[in-house]
């Protein structure tokens, strides 16, 4: 026999085009607080929930050193640790996201395969570069993006308020383009100027703009105002030719697909995914 239990109750709401909620990671004390403050920024600017997560868990302890104690006890040790750390996170959430419409959620686990559950509540995810708290306390963005099935936004180390107003649209004819171009329609709808940028060899011109024309009036007919581009340029140099495409229009956020394939579990990515994920000169939406 199948049961359920009643929705909570939650007031009714203006339908809208933008991301009615939006998750983080939130980290104990200050290593958070610039990623949560771009969250709370963007999610007021929009009207949407902000999920703050709050999640940590320990290592198993293979073997301890006799002259240490028992393992038990540096468990149980390590555990209360965690349980604080939860607890700050929470604190240091309704601080640095004060003003917004916020919802806390709070687990022990490794903090991606959290993050990658709970997207199932949220429209888009906020993270950073990949940190130095290790699997058990950070956000890897890269395991994220594969395993979340929603679009990741990676602020910069630097970032500020965020703004979209010029977007570029890195694009390659394939299907994680076209999973992206949709995920960040929010945003693209919002901007004032939307650059779908293609970097090619001089002998692809006629089908660079075949394409890039396709996808231009394609978002045009969603209210879009999307322009096209096209860089002479190699696989090698796509990553500095798009972060060079952004800085010469003003553009503060790239929108792109996440290539990568997986092999021995773990993700390898193509040199522009992973020059994005972890070197980003301006905000990142990806999507695989």
């Amino acid at each position: 026999m199948i049961t359920s239990e009643p929705l909570r109750s939650i007031p009714a709401r203006a339908v809208t085009d933008g991301y009615a909620a939006i998750l983080t990671h939130v980290e104990a004390g200050l290593a958070s607080s610039q990623r949560v403050e771009v969250a709370a920024n963007l999610a007021r600017s929009m009207g949407a929930r902000l999920i703050g997560l709050g999640a940590q868990t320990i290592e198993p302890i293979a073997m301890v050193d006799p002259m240490m104690g028992p393992a038990a006890d540096w468990t149980s040790l390590l555990q209360e640790q965690v349980e604080a750390d939860l607890v700050e996170a929470q604190r240091a959430f309704e601080r640095d996201a004060a003003g917004a419409d916020l919802e806390w959620r709070a687990v022990q686990d490794y903090p991606v395969q959290a993050m990658a559950k709970t997207a199932r509540a949220a429209d888009l995810i906020i993270a950073s570069p990949k940190g130095r708290g290790g699997s058990v306390r950070s956000v890897d963005p890269a395991e994220l993006v594969v395993q979340a099935g929603r679009p990741v936004l990676i602020a910069p180390r630097s970032a500020h308020h965020f703004h979209g107003r010029t977007v570029i649209v890195a694009w390659k004819d394939t299907r994680e383009a076209r999973r992206a171009v949709a995920d960040a329609m929010p945003f693209l709808r919002r901007a004032d100027d939307v650059i779908v940028q293609v970097v090619c060899g001089k002998d692809e011109d006629a089908n660079a703009v075949f394409v890039t024309n396709d996808v231009a009036t394609a978002l045009r007919r969603h209210g879009v105002a999307a322009r096209t581009a096209i860089t002479h340029g190699n696989d090698q140099d796509a990553a500095d030719l798009l972060r060079s495409a952004a800085e010469l229009n003003s553009a503060d956020l790239i929108v792109a697909g996440a290539y990568g394939h997986s092999r021995a579990r773990e993700w390898v990515f193509g040199g522009v995914t992973r020059a994005l994920l972890h070197e980003p000169t301006c905000y990142v939406l990806l999507s695989h």
